[in-house]
């Protein structure tokens, strides 16, 4: 099991900058895949980033350049750092932790943060 929490969510003006964080307890945090999610209004959920325990990383084309994912193992957080930011990217900003098992793959979820760009 893992619990996921995520922060830093807000109200930013297009071009502005945000850093989301996620502190995640009860399991072995290197062993997931650590990757951020959003879904806007009548929209499905979507990928924005995400990164191995080794530190590789991989983001979706609309924010390459403009998001960095990082991940801290020795604190168990995972940091989405924003900047660039466009009307486009408002969202609820899902933290999720992903593990293969012999079953397939195991997911976990934050309860989200609300990341509004508006003038």
């Amino acid at each position: 099991q893992v619990q996921l929490v995520e922060s830093g969510g807000g109200l930013v003006q297009p071009g502005g900058s945000l850093r989301l964080s996620c502190a995640a307890s009860g399991s072995i945090f290197s062993a997931y895949v650590m990757g951020w999610y959003r879904q806007a209004p009548g929209k499905q959920r979507e990928l924005v980033a995400a990164i191995h325990g080794d530190g590789s990383t991989h983001s979706a084309n609309s924010v390459q350049g403009r998001f960095t994912i990082s991940r801290d193992n020795a604190r168990n957080t995972v940091d989405l750092q924003m900047s660039g930011l466009k009307p486009g990217d408002r969202a609820v900003y899902y933290c999720n932790a992903a593990k293969q098992s012999s079953s397939g793959w195991v997911n976990y979820w934050g309860p989200g943060t609300q990341v509004t760009v508006s003038t």
